[in-house]
């Protein structure tokens, strides 16, 4: 059994552009339209999933009405030699009546049910820009370091400006540890002097203390005569 057609419109048809530079996240916008008088479930799915974030991806969309999505490209280093194979697909498919389980229907439809539309990406480099190259560019972001998207046309500026806000708490994180080396310095010299002005006398016009073996000496030295006087008087006699 083939599958059933395309219900949505979706703009762009064939392909999602993204307009670097590409050292910031970059933003394109995907248009679905249902133009049926029924409910229509969609889900958006990327061959590349680590480098983008889509917001919704994926939801419910009533008869007559339409959404927009917006897919949020992470930084990484462009290399206009590297061919790009990075793919979407929208799945959609009519939804049941009653109360929708999106979760558990998903995982309940057969392939014969899905409608589905494939766009391939395309990367636009401005002339006035260049980047260098890497071999392990793209492996340095994760969708746990992804800034969130806005699914409105303020998303490139809201992404740019929370990154400047990261690199400013970056330089006063530096900053602040800087000034806490410097205390600890300052505390360490005032310890040393603190021990320096202990060891000294603390009234420098007193006077010397005298010497207290100098009495003994004193007693010693008549004990010693006293004897001496009582010999030579006894060879006197």
């Amino acid at each position: 059994m083939s599958k059933q057609e395309q219900i949505l419109q979706i703009e762009p048809q064939n392909e999602l552009r993204f307009k670097g530079p590409f050292n910031v996240p970059v933003t394109s916008y995907m248009k679905l339209t249902n133009p049926s008088d029924k409910k229509v479930l969609f889900k958006i799915k990327t061959t590349a999933p680590k480098k983008y974030c889509v917001r919704p991806n994926s939801g419910v969309l009533d008869a007559n009405s339409n959404t927009e999505i917006a897919i949020c490209l992470q930084p990484f280093l462009f290399d206009p030699a590297e061919k790009n194979k990075h793919k979407f697909m929208v799945q959609t498919v009519f939804a049941p009546e009653g109360e929708i389980n999106l979760e558990q229907l998903w995982k309940e439809i057969t392939p014969e049910q899905l409608m589905d539309s494939k766009l391939k990406c395309v990367f636009e480099m401005p002339p006035e820009h260049t980047e260098i190259s890497g071999s392990d560019d793209t492996a340095k972001f994760s969708p746990k370091t992804a800034a969130p998207v806005l699914p409105t046309n303020s998303a490139d500026s809201e992404l740019q400006k929370a990154a400047q806000e990261v690199q400013q708490l970056r330089e006063e994180e530096s900053q602040l540890r800087q000034e806490n080396l410097l205390l600890k310095e300052e505390i360490l010299q005032l310890k040393q002097q603190v021990g320096v002005a202990r060891a000294a006398p603390t009234n420098r016009y007193a006077p010397p203390v005298q010497d207290q073996n100098v009495p003994m000496v004193y007693l010693a030295m008549a004990v010693i005569l006293g004897l001496i006087g009582i010999i030579l008087g006894k060879f006197a006699l």
